[in-house]
């Protein structure tokens, strides 16, 4: 099979920085009135799984050229970055990738982290996206460097299945080991975040449903999405969240409670006789960008301000560029006040194809 080459980085797609009209606003809200309380940074662009909804192999070869290690946001500006969003609003700080837990000595950019307080004393949440491949022999030390919990993507619980998805021959009995050890070690709730592709593994559903099902983690269900240019997208692959609510309502009876916080992405129901609560992620067919709190750092410090972006504004040329965190500060409530992103909301037939930025490179 021939690859394609897609770039991760195109120097054409960065915005220019908007205007600096006065001191930064605490805290920022944007053209619509939303408020920024949610950051996720990638550290990584690599990957040692290749799923077909995020990075399919025949893109990403053994020969795909990934960012030099000199390109890539050190953990001294992630943290210094990280600081100045939180003097602008910030309460919740995800780290992603790629597979995060292949940057070399994460656990210490999670020290450096976990000590940023908030404006009222208290830690920011942080938290953390894996693939679980190396969560077993991690999640200690995570835990013990100060992270508060993990999200785990698991999207079957077969192997034949499962590994359709990863494309990596990982078998999914070492994913339930990390989830395993991420509980063991006090990483929880585990949310358990399972993509739902037409024709591929929508019979897991219910085996999923029935396995953590009074095992006090969260699983959910999420729509398979248009991001990026690489994962072939269609709409008829799309299983509406409804349908599966139906589905495991006919099995299992449950009922809609209410979010946990403003601008939740998931929409909660728990089940009826007490034994947890499920999730699901509407991304395509009913759509949460009016109450939508979250940017994004790429994993060389590009700043998006919605996961379906075309472009994004470069931060690591402020960080590098002698910039003081005051004027870093302004920049960030410059971009966020002129954000008006609500895509899920204007999705078309012609939105659909455009190439967007790669969920690989700045996480789900």
């Amino acid at each position: 099979m021939t690859e394609r080459v897609i770039a991760l980085v195109d120097a054409g797609r960065h915005k220019p920085l908007p205007p600096v009209t006065g001191p930064a606003a605490s805290p920022a809200q944007d053209r619509l009135g939303r408020a920024l309380r949610d950051l996720r940074i990638s550290v990584t662009d690599r990957c040692n799984f290749r799923c077909v909804y995020c990075m399919p192999k025949e893109v990403f070869g053994k020969d795909y050229p990934y960012l030099a290690h000199s390109e890539l946001l050190s953990f001294e500006e992630i943290t210094r970055l990280a600081k100045i969003f939180v003097d602008q609003g910030i309460e919740k700080i995800r780290l992603t990738g790629g597979e995060p837990l292949l940057r070399r000595n994460i656990e210490r950019l999670i020290e450096m982290l976990a000590a940023i307080s908030l404006p009222n004393g208290e830690s920011v949440e942080l938290t953390l996206t894996t693939n679980a491949s190396l969560l077993a022999k991690k999640a200690r030390a995570l835990k013990d460097a100060g992270l508060a919990r993990v999200t785990v993507s698991l999207d079957a619980l077969d192997d034949p299945t499962f590994m359709a998805m990863n494309d990596a021959d990982f078998p999914v009995a070492k994913v339930l080991a990390g989830i395993d050890a991420a509980d063991a070690a006090g990483l929880a709730p585990v949310k358990i975040n399972m993509v739902v592709k037409r024709g591929v593994n929508e019979h897991s559903i219910l085996p999923m449903a029935r396995r953590f099902k009074g095992s006090g983690h969260v699983l959910r269900f999420i729509e398979f999405m248009d991001v990026g240019a690489t994962n072939g997208w269609r709409m008829d692959d799309v299983i509406a969240s409804r349908e599966i609510i139906r589905m495991l309502s006919e099995h299992m009876p449950i009922e809609p409670i209410d979010p946990n916080y403003p601008g939740e992405v998931a929409e909660r129901w728990r089940y009826r006789d007490g034994s947890g609560e499920i999730g699901v992620i509407s991304s395509v067919t009913q759509a949460f960008c009016r109450s939508c709190t979250r940017a994004r750092i790429s994993t060389e410090g590009m700043l998006y301000t919605c996961l379906f972006a075309t472009a994004g504004y470069d931060f690591r040329d402020l960080l590098r560029g002698g910039k003081s965190d005051a004027e870093i500060r302004a920049a960030i409530a410059a971009v966020w006040s002129v954000r008006d992103d609500r895509y899920s909301e204007i999705r078309s037939a012609e939105t659909a194809p455009q190439r967007k930025i790669e969920m690989s490179y700045i996480g789900g």
